[in-house]
């Protein structure tokens, strides 16, 4: 990892320079991070779940026709990736009132909502990521009106998907927030997805018990964070005994994603 060029270090991931040009490689890292990073810690094997997670996402997405970023994982924290132009918008899309939507409009945490829901925020750490409306994001520059057309599409087909892939496996999809990016093929730019998806960035809650299987655990102090992304990745196949899942986590020996 000394050997190549951090291009971009965030909350919980790494950027590094790819083998190619046009290419990055995404490093996970084991911080948690909450509430505009004013609550942090260091959460054993998190980062090694969340790039199997990501890889297992993805990858089923783009069987489905959804471009993203996603080339192939390397080893258990690192995944190659196409290098694109981050749109800096990130687009939440919401099926129950869970978080800052509940406060906002006092509905019942866990309530369905009337319909899914499609939110933009604007990404600015030191601003908040404030919530913007269309009407920002064309005054401002930051997409075109093609571009968040694409990225309300693309959301919603995401949230068909996943939310039918969890259900099968006893998970609500509470909402989740995703990002996207601008690749450039030739004269060409395509709109991707791009950043990751896992527990880090979705509300999943057990549909018989509510019980959080998600980054709200570190949030509200819940503790168990890593053995719940564990649970995701246990009842969608991706691990599949308790000894895989000390592998997959390898708190010992893999914490420099070498392997």
């Amino acid at each position: 990892m000394s050997r190549r060029r951090k291009i971009y270090e965030g909350k919980a991931k790494i950027l590094y320079e790819g083998p190619e040009p046009g290419t990055l490689i995404q490093y996970f890292k084991d911080d948690a991070t909450a509430f505009n990073a004013e609550k942090r810690a260091v959460l054993d094997g998190k980062g090694v779940l969340n790039n199997r997670l990501s890889e297992y996402f993805m990858t089923r997405l783009a069987g489905i026709g959804i471009p993203t970023h996603f080339i192939k994982r390397l080893n258990m924290r690192e995944q190659l990736v196409k290098q694109v132009e981050i749109i800096p918008l990130e687009v939440v899309v919401r099926n129950v009132a869970a978080g800052s939507i509940a406060k906002r409009f006092g509905i019942t945490e866990g309530e369905a909502l009337p319909r899914t829901l499609v939110e933009f925020y604007y990404k600015k750490d030191e601003l908040g990521d404030p919530l913007v409306t269309e009407e920002h994001i064309a005054a401002f520059g930051w997409a075109n009106p093609q571009e968040v057309e694409d990225m309300v599409g693309t959301a919603l087909r995401v949230n068909d998907f996943l939310a039918g892939l969890f259900a099968g496996v006893g998970i609500r999809l509470v909402d989740f927030k995703i990002e996207f990016g601008r690749l450039y093929e030739g004269e060409m730019v395509r709109t991707v997805l791009a950043d990751e998806i896992s527990p880090d960035s979705c509300r999943l809650w057990d549909m018989e018990t509510n019980e959080k299987l998600d980054k709200d655990r570190f949030r509200r102090d819940l503790g168990n964070v890593t053995e719940a992304y564990a649970e995701v990745a246990t009842r969608l196949g991706i691990i599949k005994t308790s000894t895989d899942i000390a592998e997959v986590i390898d708190i010992r020996g893999e914490r420099n994603g070498d392997k």
